[in-house]
């Protein structure tokens, strides 16, 4: 039996539709006479349209064809002044491909990692309970019923917020208090976050809440879990937290869309009407209880999310630049001398030794040769660019290991206020909702990351002047009619431009909010924010270094370099030819860019990385 959700005027409608025969425009008729709707001619004039992508559907064909089940639809009746939203903010709603995963994860407030917690953002995994976590959960409930059984005056439960923590409410209105905090909370502004990135951010609260802290009700619990399972997402509002106490404003939009309150995207609907969203997947809003409110709202989890995302893309284009690197340096001719073991040895920053390792695995050596250089070096040294690469990019590898601790640590940490303590039957206030220690962590990141794409515009540079390059300039042919990457290079310059303005450390600003009760905060949403960018934009200076470094080759034909780096040359090729003549640019290096956001540079030469490092153990036995 499919069911189909149809919006008509504003409205909606949920309809049964067997085995799926019935045709569009049947369906359309059926709605439009529906009392709930504002039809009622005997022939309507309408057009159908899908919520997710906005396609206008063929009233003709069966339901069964052209829709899936609990998918979601607009009926637009001849004469409406209702249209379907619009603009940048709903077309950036994203995911209509998404399928439905069947993996599932094990949350038990103790083991999420980063690198999963970005796959439960990209829609590749369900969540569920584990046991001990189930106990946890229902344990620390128990000691909020006896508390309100028990009339005990306590924060967060029976008491108002902030400044009004002083104010004791009756139980009557408890569930009141819950609504009304969840409302008077949902005050962010901005763009709404991507599907990805708010599955994240319900993913790491789920995780949080089942760490057995919160007081919770299970009801409660598995009612979100359930609401990420069918990927039915809040619209949460990038903008509005200062990162204490927690995350507030963006998390209460993440808990008013639960609640069946405000809009709610899935894949079938888009954005729509939350209640509707909800019940169009089967599922029913969370009705709160006593202190749940607070309990999803307390932490730091949208900078976690975010900057989670923000770790994952800086490590993977860490390894991804020290490939890069070594193609300029091939291209340009340089020597691998300088990323001898015993150089770095001598000084053993764990990064720098790694950086120096990949470079020295892809460049020539005793396992791969070049016609390139064939082993002979006109310079006793090469510029710091080239030559230093290893103490460069390795602190930005050493900053990716720091972040990660401290963003691991903190996904798997009690952050609400207050705490339930089940085994000692109490709560305690305390201050684990500060976002301060990934707040830190993210202007750390922007700061080490950002290196990668400063170092990197300055090879961008020696590849297009003639004067370090020995090249044709802009590495292109019958300069003048052609630029080449002239204006290729000015967008790496603007890129890293931006970015010495956006590693300001937000972290180091505090302004004092609730009536001077939460009189330190850590700006750690903006701090998370800069971070993405930041790494947003490295990947794109170092997408335009990788087109720059193959062009570059292109000059050094028919000679070939190690097979590691001609893989990479190849990879490249397959989705940007050479510049002969000039074209708009725009298109290959943004080809560029998702070969790099897909780690595809890093696969192609991973068989040789590992093959070389196996080489080097033999020899130090």
């Amino acid at each position: 039996m499919s069911r189909v959700s149809v919006r008509v005027g504003g409205e909606w409608v949920v309809k049964m539709c067997g085995d799926g025969n019935l045709t569009l425009r049947e369906l359309g008729l059926s709605c439009a006479h529906s009392p709930k709707t504002k039809g009622g001619a005997d022939q309507p004039s309408f057009w159908v349209r899908r919520c997710a992508d906005g396609a206008l559907l063929n009233l003709d064909k069966p339901i069964g064809n052209v829709l899936r089940n609990n998918d979601f639809v607009d009926l637009v009746m001849d004469g409406d002044c209702w249209t379907h939203p619009i603009g940048p903010v709903f077309a950036s709603g994203g995911q209509t491909e998404w399928k439905e995963p069947t993996e599932y994860i094990a949350m038990d407030g103790e083991s999420l990692t980063t690198y999963d917690l970005v796959r439960l953002g990209k829609g590749l995994l369900k969540i569920k309970l584990t046991e001990k976590a189930i106990k946890k959960v229902n344990d620390a409930r128990d000691v909020i019923e006896l508390i309100i059984k028990e009339n005990r005056v306590v924060y967060g439960i029976n008491t108002g917020f902030g400044r009004f923590a002083q104010t004791v409410i009756s139980n009557d209105q408890l569930k009141e208090l819950q609504d009304n905090l969840i409302r008077s909370h949902s005050a962010g502004v901005g763009n709404p976050l991507s599907p990805e990135r708010t599955r994240m951010l319900l993913a790491i609260r789920i995780n949080v809440l089942a760490k057995g802290f919160s007081g919770v009700s299970m009801e409660t619990l598995l009612g979100t879990i359930a609401a990420f399972n069918a990927s039915c997402l809040s619209w949460v509002p990038e903008q509005g937290t200062v990162g204490a106490c927690g995350d507030l404003a963006p998390l209460a939009h993440l808990a008013q869309g639960l609640m069946g309150e405000g809009l709610m995207w899935s894949p079938q609907s888009g954005w729509a009407d939350a209640t509707a969203v909800l019940q169009g997947h089967g599922l029913t809003p969370i009705i709160l209880k006593a202190k749940e409110g607070l309990a999803l709202i307390n932490g730091a989890q949208m900078i976690s999310a975010l900057g989670s995302e923000a770790l994952e893309r800086a490590q993977a284009i860490a390894r991804q630049a020290d490939i890069i690197a070594a193609l300029t340096l091939e291209s340009l001719k340089g020597t691998p001398k300088a990323f001898d073991k015993d150089i770095h040895a001598s000084k053993p920053q764990p990064g720098q030794i790694e950086v120096a390792f990949r470079m020295r695995s892809v460049l020539p050596s005793d396992l791969h040769s070049s016609e390139i250089t064939g082993g002979s070096y006109d310079r006793v040294q090469d510029a710091y660019t080239l030559r230093c690469c290893p103490q460069v990019h390795g602190i930005a590898n050493d900053t990716i290991d720091f972040v990660k601790k401290i963003l691991t640590t903190e996904l798997n940490s009690a952050t609400d206020n207050p705490l339930v303590f089940a085994e000692r039957g109490i709560t305690i206030s305390g201050g684990n909702f500060h976002g301060e220690y990934p707040a830190k962590a993210m202007d750390f990141l922007a700061i080490g990351v950002h290196e990668l794409a400063n170092i990197s515009e300055r090879r961008i540079e020696r590849l297009c002047n003639p004067s370090l390059s020995e090249l044709p300039a802009f590495l292109v042919k019958e300069g003048g009619i052609n630029s080449g990457f002239m204006i290729a290079h000015c967008t790496a310059a603007a890129l890293v431009s931006e970015n010495k303005v956006l590693c300001h450390p937000s972290s180091v600003d505090s302004l004092s909010t609730s009536a001077g009760t939460e009189d330190h905060v850590s700006m750690g949403g903006w701090a998370a924010r800069k971070a993405l960018r930041v790494v947003q934009h490295v990947e794109q200076v170092l997408a335009i270094e990788l087109l720059a470094a193959c062009q570059a080759l292109e000059f050094r034909r028919p000679q070939k370099s190690t097979p590691p780096l001609e893989e990479v040359h190849k990879l490249v090729r397959s989705v940007v030819r050479p510049w002969d003549k000039d074209r708009a640019m725009s298109p290959d290096i943004e080809a560029a860019h998702k070969l790099l956001l897909e780690e595809k540079v890093w696969e192609v030469v991973r068989p040789y990385v590992e093959k070389y490092r196996q080489m080097e153990l033999k020899r130090a036995l």
